[in-house]
């Protein structure tokens, strides 16, 4: 028998079977060889790309504000303020662009003018294949949200980009993609 080619890291995949599948999430095992010629098992976290969107607006005398949503996050018990984000299980081939678009709209009833790509990120490369795209959505006009079912108890504000600032300083947003979003569009200078 033929040993599989590696992968650019390094790793064969000696065998694959999916563990465990439901309509956002496919757990997959792989029996693999590590580089080191030594065999092993790891498990991978397949999941749809997403999109997380920063809502940047100005107050009327011109100061900055950003957009998040707080909702209960099962896994970890605990409700989360995060920038509106999410992925359609239904539609996997949607452009990032129309689900960002139309993750901003159901959850904050927000419609961006102009909605600026600012790059992508995975989400625990470590263990999961998803992929996300951040935006930046300004020229903001206020519509009404359209949440699915499992987002009924999530909340909506818009603060100051001071006051959000100090949310991260004191810990109150610990939501890493909302993280990473805004130090992202910080580098480029977005904001």
């Amino acid at each position: 028998m033929t040993a599989p080619l590696p992968d650019p890291g390094g790793y064969s995949v000696l065998s694959s079977r999916i563990a465990y599948e439901n309509p956002w999430t496919r757990v997959r095992e792989d029996i693999i060889r590590r580089p080191d010629g030594k065999d092993g098992l790891y498990g991978v976290v397949e999941r749809g790309q997403f999109a997380v969107i920063c809502p940047l607006g100005r107050t009327k005398d011109g100061k900055p504000t950003l957009t998040l949503v707080n909702q209960y996050r099962y896994p970890v018990g605990e409700r989360l303020w995060e920038f509106p984000m999410g992925m359609w299980e239904t539609r996997p081939d949607a452009k990032p662009e129309d689900l960002a678009a139309g993750e901003l709209k159901e959850e904050t009833g927000l419609i961006a003018g102009r909605m600026l790509y600012a790059g992508p990120v995975y989400q625990g490369a470590g263990y999961s294949t998803q992929k996300g795209h951040i935006y930046l959505a300004t020229e903001l006009t206020q519509d009404v949200a359209e949440r699915e079912q499992t987002e009924q108890d999530m909340l909506c504000t818009t603060l100051p980009l001071e006051k959000f600032e100090d949310m991260i300083s004191n810990n109150e947003i610990i939501c890493m993609v909302t993280l990473a979003a805004f130090g992202l569009i910080k580098a480029k200078k977005l904001i």
